[in-house]
């Protein structure tokens, strides 16, 4: 919703790098591919949208033409790989004050080259304001949008597409921000918009929402009353006065009142009785910290207590708070929450979002972009591109209540292919795909964001290495190395910042930060190699198992799945001799047992899900559809499954009678999220009437998934590659998990 209040900045709109923390290209990123622009202004802020068109470097895998080359070779190499461009489209987000909107306007005009629409979508109570400015600098025709509609369109948005966008504020906790896991199913909640008054709105579908109540005490109220009282006119500084203030000197408390005698009403001496209730008796004056902050209970307290009514009344126990009102700031938060929990005895909680000052921006875009139908799609948050949520407490990082001057990005990438929940999950509802939570665990937050800074040498060795051909390649790989690391420490500071921290997030942003500079494949000549060594010995293992009897093959089979997964170049203790011992091979993992491509893929998993094969039982094998460290692919598992059927009879027939079929998980992480899985993989699924699922590797296992619960059997395999993890769990490095789960009854 659009803000009402001032920022409180003193800057001015001369020029666009005057006082900002990045260049206009750093924050008006891909201006020249923009599509398409929306636009939300509030009293303070402005919110820019615009879809863009990104070229990216991809790895593409092919298998060679075998006619009259050498045997030997095609062993050694068994696809070609070639880097290519390919074109997604993304969403960018940009939020900054409403004193650089001239300088801002004059950028975007000198750098766009050509936009699809001649219209921009415009949402919130500046837009009419600043309708002719807009106009002139873009040559754009303003298309103002209903602002709660674009409100709730921006809210569904967010919820659908960012698993972690909601959280609880507890002030005592250190973060001070609990992420909530996204219920598959977001509707129906309760939208509580706090701006100048109140709006309390009913959101029931994608398309259905009701107004059901309100207040005329609002943002607007707590800011003028504060104004009258406190002569403070700006209000982030009435705020400040506020968090600095003991409303006990101005508020009557149930104490005064009663003394003793309130225990034997069952109440708490410290409630408020009266807000300003000592000022009408008091023969004093009042400090202006006091009083707003006393002013600041008396309406949060109002607030919480109406929204907790329309919920009961309503039957809804999910209340979301946006507006002006809140934007980030702790003690708005804080008294909302306080007053939601105390008046709803607990039941009802109090959710805020991270992005919830992109809201309208984000449902104007929408309003503006149907005839292409974005809803159709899933959408992921782009951690290179994105600022994230950062904290505004005072105690916590003082610079960041003086916004002056900053921008703040979000960039959303379009998925190609829609997500969804694996059906076979027991509870979609409260599942939690990670082990740990980083955010939490100070100790483990320690040691993962100092694991993945010593690993960076080491990646930036590897991106430079799959480029041999490139020039500019080891210019690209320190520029990764900077943003990473950048990232790295603002997580070490900021660890709620994209949600929940875990060593999947850490993963993922990696990721992102690779294919901002162009490397979208690290591993794939590793993969390469290793695919065609693995090939040479793969009859040589099957025919080994083979000569086994039944109950020795079972456990040479599952050896075998467990020694492909040492094959790690994400753990550090694996990398370390690999890149020692060059000739490290399977016979030598196996030995090691107390992931990932060719080793793992070849000589463990296709092994095992031939013994499924064999025995009638058909098989759904599931690869990530984009590259992560050193697994395979998808497109690089259709190729290896076609040279394995050329040596394999069973593999063959299975392959051509589609008892095993090879479909795309949906995931580019080593890491999996079974509440974002490909669409085609869920349908498979429930049509095939899947009754066992193998999830094998550390990343899917360990990290991700330890505590998944299905409703059919499971089994969770993977080799503890790092120590530190493995005496977590009470084990020793490459110790062994294998975990078979049967659901309960």
């Amino acid at each position: 919703m659009a803000e009402c209040g001032a920022s409180g900045s003193g800057s001015s709109g001369d020029s666009l790098d005057k006082s900002i923390t990045l260049p206009p290209d750093e924050i008006f990123r891909n201006l020249e591919n923009a599509k398409r622009f929306a636009i939300d202004i509030g009293g303070s802020l402005t919110k820019l949208a615009y879809y863009s068109t990104v070229q990216h470097k991809v790895a593409k895998v092919r298998s060679f033409d075998h006619s009259g080359k050498d045997t030997e070779q095609d062993h050694e190499s068994p696809y070609e790989i070639s880097v290519q461009e390919e074109v997604t489209a993304r969403l960018h987000f940009v939020k900054f004050e409403n004193t650089y909107i001239e300088a801002c306007l004059d950028f975007i005009k000198d750098h766009l080259v050509n936009t699809e629409t001649k219209v921009i979508q415009a949402t919130g109570g500046g837009a009419y304001k600043f309708k002719d400015l807009i106009e002139e600098k873009l040559q754009l025709k303003v298309d103002k949008e209903d602002v709660m509609t674009c409100l709730i369109k921006g809210c569904n948005f967010v919820l659908k597409n960012i698993p972690h966008e909601a959280f609880v504020y507890q002030k005592d906790s250190d973060p001070e921000f609990r992420f909530q896991t996204n219920h598959p199913n977001i509707f129906p909640y309760l939208l509580v918009n706090i701006g100048s008054g109140v709006s309390i709105v009913k959101v029931e579908t994608e398309d259905r929402f009701e107004w059901i109540g309100g207040s005329s005490i609002g943002g607007g109220t707590f800011w003028g009353l504060g104004a009258l009282l406190t002569k403070t006119k700006k209000f982030d500084e009435l705020l400040q006065l506020a968090s600095r203030g003991q409303h006990t000197n101005v508020d009557m408390l149930v104490q005064d009142i009663y003394g003793g005698a309130h225990e034997t009403l069952g109440l708490s001496g410290n409630l408020i009785a009266s807000s300003f209730g000592k000022s009408a008796t008091a023969d004093q004056e009042f400090s202006k910290e006091d009083m707003a902050k006393s002013l600041l209970h008396m309406i949060s307290n109002d607030i919480g207590q109406l929204a907790c009514l329309y919920a009961r009344l309503h039957c809804l126990d999910r209340v979301y708070f946006g507006g002006f009102f809140i934007r980030g700031h702790p003690v708005t938060m804080r008294t909302i929450t306080y007053s939601i929990n105390f008046f709803s005895k607990g039941e009802v909680q109090a959710l805020f979002l991270r992005h919830e000052g992109y809201l309208g921006a984000i449902g104007a875009f929408l309003k503006g972009a149907e005839q292409d139908n974005p809803n159709q799609y899933s959408w992921g948050e782009n951690y290179a591109g994105s600022s994230g949520l950062m904290s505004s407490s005072p105690e916590l990082c003082p610079t960041q209540r003086a916004r002056s001057g900053t921008f703040d990005l979000l960039e959303m990438d379009r998925l190609e292919r829609p997500l969804v929940n694996l059906p076979l999950l027991l509870d979609p509802s409260s599942y939690v795909p990670d082990t740990v939570d980083l955010t939490d665990d100070a100790l483990a937050r320690k040691y993962w964001l100092t694991c993945f800074e010593e690993a960076l040498d080491g990646v930036v060795k590897r991106a430079v290495a799959s480029q041999p051909g490139s020039v500019d390649a080891a210019e690209r790989a320190e520029k990764f190395r900077q943003k990473y690391w950048n990232k790295l420490q603002t997580l070490r500071h900021q660890p709620f910042a994209y949600g929940t921290l875990t060593v999947r997030s850490l993963l993922d942003t990696r990721e992102h930060c690779l294919n901002e500079f162009n490397f979208p494949d690290p591993y794939s000549k590793v993969k390469q190699k290793d695919n065609g060594v693995a090939l040479k010995c793969f009859q040589r293992v099957v025919s080994a198992l083979d000569a086994l009897d039944w109950e020795e093959r079972q456990l040479a089979l599952v050896k075998g799945l467990l020694a492909g997964n040492v094959f790690d170049w994400g753990a550090k203790a694996v990398s370390d001799v690999l890149e020692s011992d060059p000739q490290f091979g399977f016979e030598e993992a196996k030995k090691k047992l107390q992931d990932n491509s060719g080793v793992d893929v070849i000589l463990g998993v296709f092994p095992f899900v031939r013994e499924l094969l064999s025995r009638g039982t058909e098989v759904i094998l599931a690869c990530n559809s984009g590259p992560a460290l050193n697994d395979v692919t998808y497109s690089e598992s259709l190729i290896v499954a076609e040279r394995i059927a050329a040596m394999d009879p069973v593999i063959h027939s299975a392959l051509r009678e589609e008892r095993l079929l090879l479909v795309q998980t949906g995931s580019s992480s080593p890491c999996l999220d079974l509440s974002r899985l490909d669409k085609g993989l869920a349908v498979l699924v429930r049509e095939r009437g899947a009754d066992l699922v193998v999830i094998e590797g550390m990343g899917r296992a360990v990290h991700t998934n330890y505590h998944a619960a299905l409703c059919c059997e499971s089994l969770k395999l993977a080799v503890i590659k790092n120590s530190w993890l493995a005496e977590r769990l009470g084990g020793q490095l490459f110790s062994v998990i294998f975990k078979y789960e049967v659901p309960a009854e």
